[in-house]
């Protein structure tokens, strides 16, 4: 059974999703402010944590920077006010793996939820153009040159999908079904975001800065070194 952390100060919300996820054989656990989440994401152990970003004392950009700063890379799926792209782009910057915006259909947060998490179900994945990368899907860990990548669920599964097809253009429709478990869609720049979190971590992990190339129009291309 998979645990959540839900985050959310409205207690109805939580109450209700709370039951929802409890029948689809999920164990929730739920906290209503974001120093309460913030602790218990430092001392629990989650498969998932639902983070709403409107929170009393630190609200959830705050909590998701601190978790990240604390290398707690447990995936995240935020709660954003509907229309909020402001919250929902910075939320992706500090390493979200996914939003949906308020109020939620309790079906559509499942099924995001359900895109995350199968993420973690494949096998490792290797290939001969790219010695100086490691891709263990089973273990959801990447490394550049022996160097372990702290990645985020989305970024990690971006990597996966590139590395895959190395050398070659990926759209980023595909992307976006293969990272975020999702069709693409108008104006959303979720995958561009979270390729140029990946990019950031590759370059600080001494890739060259054209290590990922923006193909404009087409996708993107993990280049051969």
């Amino acid at each position: 059974m998979n645990t959540i952390l839900l985050i959310d100060d409205d207690h109805d919300l939580s109450e209700l999703l709370c039951e929802y996820l409890t029948a689809e054989n999920f164990q929730i656990e739920a906290a209503y402010t974001g120093n309460q989440g913030l602790e218990m994401a430092k001392n629990g152990q989650y498969e998932l944590i639902i983070l709403d970003v409107m929170l009393p004392n630190m609200n959830g950009v705050e909590v998701l920077k601190q978790m990240r700063q604390s290398n707690i890379m447990t995936p995240v799926l935020m709660l954003t006010a509907k229309g909020d792209d402001v919250d929902r782009i910075l939320g992706l910057e500090l390493g979200a793996d996914d939003y949906v915006p308020k109020p939620c259909n309790p079906r559509e947060l499942l099924a995001r939820i359900n895109a995350i998490l199968r993420r973690s179900l494949n096998t490792q994945t290797t290939s001969p153009q790219s010695s100086h990368f490691s891709v263990d899907t089973r273990r959801l860990e990447a490394k550049y040159k022996g160097q372990i990548l702290k990645l985020t669920g989305a970024e990690f599964k971006t990597l996966e999908s590139l590395h895959s097809r190395f050398g070659e253009i990926v759209t980023k429709e595909t992307l976006c079904e293969e990272a975020l478990g999702r069709a693409l869609t108008r104006y959303d720049r979720s995958i561009d975001v979270h390729v140029s979190n990946l990019r950031k971590k590759l370059i600080e992990a001494g890739a060259q800065s054209d290590v990922i190339i923006n193909q404009r129009g087409a996708g993107y291309l993990l280049k051969p070194e």
